[in-house]
């Protein structure tokens, strides 16, 4: 992993960090500690509606990371990640499973996946003539979103596999997005590179406008993967409906990984 140097302060990062920062505290009453991340309170009205006055205000570069259970699983495995998420603007519960099991807990932790914010930004917020830049996917995802919302100045950039543990490539996406101004980056290369990148990109102080963590919501928004049908979505299937669709590539991932949340949060709950 690199190495990861935070600043003493948030007033390191500048003020216009401080403010963008300020505004989210206002959600510090709703906010809640579940499973080791803070995670923001937001509905997901709220969050689509302050990722838009962030990225209007074009200030310093801050970022919002969608964990989900995968994300989970993988903290309790690699605890040094966790400062990825704490240096977040904003962290935001990506799994109806997760909502669930805080709701077991005594704790309202509303879904908010990210592909319905990345849905909802370029269907309400997004001009298509304004610069968005995109890091990840590959070019027949890139240009059926382009065509979709008729977008003339999507700026895209598609780093090599194994960014994690590139420092080269890392530094070069990181440089795209400073050369590449936005209100809304699109980081969309899986965890936890995207929450390294976003990182990296904040730490060093030149990006503006938000960083969007949302792992493969580009991908549903293309066509090129398919979102479960609703009706699976709110009985908390949707696991199941991409186990299906992609057996080889997730069967691990959810047969073998995903389950190990039921440890973590039982040993969660007896220390709590």
């Amino acid at each position: 992993m690199t190495n990861l140097a935070f600043p003493q302060n948030e007033k390191d990062s500048g003020d216009a960090v401080e403010d963008v920062l300020f505004l989210d505290r206002r959600q510090e009453g709703r906010a809640q500690a579940f499973l080791g991340v803070h995670f923001s309170g937001f509905s997901p009205q709220d969050l689509l509606r302050r990722v838009d006055e962030v990225g209007r205000a074009k200030r310093a570069f801050v970022y919002l990371c969608t964990p989900n259970v995968d994300h989970l699983v993988r903290l309790d495995r690699e605890p040094d990640l966790h400062a990825l998420y704490a240096h977040a603007w904003a962290s935001v519960n990506d799994s109806r499973i997760l909502e669930t099991l805080a709701n077991l807990s005594g704790l309202s932790l509303p879904a908010c996946p990210g592909s319905d914010l990345t849905q909802a930004l370029f269907e309400t917020c997004i001009d298509p003539a304004e610069t968005v830049v995109v890091i990840g996917g590959t070019q027949d995802m890139i240009e059926s979103v382009r065509a979709r919302y008729g977008l003339t100045d999507l700026r895209w950039h598609a780093p090599p596999f194994g960014l994690r543990t590139n420092p080269e490539a890392m530094a070069e996406a990181a440089a795209f997005v400073v050369a590449n101004p936005a209100r809304f980056t699109f980081l969309c290369v899986g965890a936890p590179q995207q929450e390294m990148l976003a990182y990296t990109i904040a730490k060093q102080g030149q990006a503006v406008g938000i960083g969007l963590c949302v792992g493969a919501s580009i991908d549903f928004l293309s066509g090129n993967r398919k979102r479960a049908p609703q009706w699976m979505q709110q009985a908390r299937l949707e696991w199941l409906f991409r186990l299906l669709d992609e057996p080889q590539k997730l069967w691990r991932r959810y047969l073998v990984e995903g389950p190990k949340i039921f440890r973590i949060w039982l040993a969660w709950r007896k220390r709590r």
